[in-house]
Order: structure tokens, then sequence, then C-alpha cells
């Protein structure tokens, strides 16, 4: 952890920005972060925190985010090119003011990423890449306001999917909401991305390693990287204050994956099989979480 690099006094103004003395703002909060620390468990900066201005900021960019997703749902059907959907989130977020964040981040291509049956996630949209009937997609945006990131992704159904297919995205959905029942203020991250394993383990299905969530707020992708494959007790103290994303990419066969060669980006399973994957935004409150984007 790396506290400012002078001593704050009780009576100085809090490090967060509230322009409220120390001792009545953070002290007793730094303290419990200390003791968490001595004890060898991984602890947050000060920098992954968000203020109450910060969280304002994201929920504002969530909108935009949110109603992508709305629009991309009204409209998604079977015939549809993965470039109309990439299309839908575009304009949705230039007439709402937004930027969308994927767009050229690291050389990607497109506004949003679009991921079908076998694809785990960052599929490129394209006016080749039709939806047929019996296909699963996972629609994955993220936006940018006033410096401010939100990331959030649904998965559609399209037409008459199969009942194996069904399950995938259901439990998928399930192991998010599992997530985000065990956000507990002051417990290591760990734990909650073991119950989600546990979730999907116990339906038959696997979860990709190498891939997670992330941090997000102030940037793209922050600290710390939020693994669905962790054990108890492992990983970073959630304290009230960070904001990240919950997006566990369940697989219907095994867990091994390859990145397409040609682009450089797409994300598939190893044998082929169907992949799901839901994501919300969540920041860490002193009771829980709050979402700030799904």
């Amino acid at each position: 952890m790396h506290l400012p690099n002078h001593k704050i006094g009780r009576n100085d103004p809090c490090w967060c920005g509230s322009g409220r003395k120390y001792k009545a703002c953070h002290m007793a909060f730094d303290e419990k972060i200390k003791s968490f620390a001595r004890q060898g468990i991984e602890v947050p900066d000060h920098k992954l925190l968000k203020s109450a201005k910060d969280i304002e900021g994201i929920k504002e960019s969530a909108k935009i985010n949110m109603a992508c997703l709305d629009n991309v749902a009204a409209a998604i059907h079977a015939g549809m090119s993965t470039e109309e959907i990439d299309k839908i989130v575009y304009d949705t977020t230039i007439r709402m003011g937004g930027t969308p964040a994927c767009l050229n981040y690291e050389g990607f291509p497109k506004s949003v990423c679009t991921s079908v049956n076998d694809e785990v996630c960052h599929g490129i949209p394209s006016d080749k890449a039709i939806l047929k009937d019996g296909d699963i997609i996972n629609v994955d945006c993220s936006t940018i306001l006033d410096g401010y990131f939100s990331d959030s992704s649904r998965m559609f159904l399209i037409g008459d999917v199969s009942p194996e297919k069904k399950k995938l995205v259901e439990v998928t959905r399930e192991c998010v909401e599992i997530g985000i029942k065990n956000v507990i203020p002051w417990t290591p991250m760990g734990n909650m991305g073991a119950a989600v394993h546990q979730h999907a383990l116990e339906n038959g299905y696997t979860i990709v390693r190498e891939i997670g969530g992330h941090g997000c707020g102030i940037e793209f992708h922050e600290d710390p990287f939020v693994s669905y494959v962790s054990k108890p007790g492992e990983g970073m103290l959630m304290v009230p204050g960070m904001c990240f994303t919950i997006e566990p990419m369940v697989n219907m066969g095994g867990d091994d994956i390859y990145e397409d060669s040609g682009n450089g980006w797409t994300i598939y399973t190893e044998d082929g099989s169907p992949s799901a994957q839901w994501e919300v935004q969540v920041v860490v409150t002193e009771d829980g979480c709050e979402i700030l984007a799904h």
C-alpha cells in the first residue's frame, strides 16, 4: 500500500479530496487497511479507491454503456451482421456524448466486442459475420465519458437455441450473481472468485484461467486482476471504494483457449465448445457492493 509521501496530520484535509479533516474521514480506514497489510494480506493503494465524485462520474458513463446494450437488445436478430451491432454501439455512444473505449484501444479496430459461440472474448465485428438461428453471442461494451470508464457485457440468444447452450448462458449469469453476493468488504477477493468457480464446476463447466475481470473507472484496465479460479483467502483485500468488473468466461468444455493468429485479438475455446460471459461493473461499499454497469 502506498500512502502519501508526507504524513497526514489528524486535522489536515483527507487524502480522498472530501475536504474533511483526516481524523473524521479516512484515518480509521487507513489504520484498518494497515492492520491487514501487517498480516501479509495484499491491500489496495489509495489510487485504486474511487471518491464519491469518481463514482458519480462512472455512473454517468454507465448510463451510456447500458443504453448501448439496451439498443442492441432491441435490434439483435438472426441475419444481422456483427458490424451492424458495432454501428448501434458507436452511434448510441456518440449521440449521448461519450466515446467507445474499445475503438483503437491498443489497435482494436471496432467500438465493441462481439463474441459468437466458441469465441470466448474480443471478437471483432464484421459485415461477414452473420448471426444464425441457434447462435449465442456476447456483446461487450466499454464507454468513456468525461474521463470516466464503464464496462459491461450481456449474452444474447439468437432464435431457437439448444437447451445445452441456454443452460450455459443461464449458469454463467448465475455465476455473476454469486460473484456479486460474495463481494464482501474486508475479505479477500479470492473468496469471491472461488465461489464463482465452484458454481461453474458444479454444473459441469470450466472457467477461463488466463483472462478475468479488472479494476476499472479512472482507466480502462486497472489493478487488480480479478480471477474466477482463485482460492479462498487469496487475492487483494476488497475495501469500500474499489471498483472492478465481475466477468467470468465459462466454457461448456475444457478451459484451454487460443488467440486468433490472424487478427491478434479474438480468443477461442481450444476444443471448439461454446463459451459464455456476462459482465457487471461494481464498487465495493460498506455492506457489499453497488452495481454501476450491467
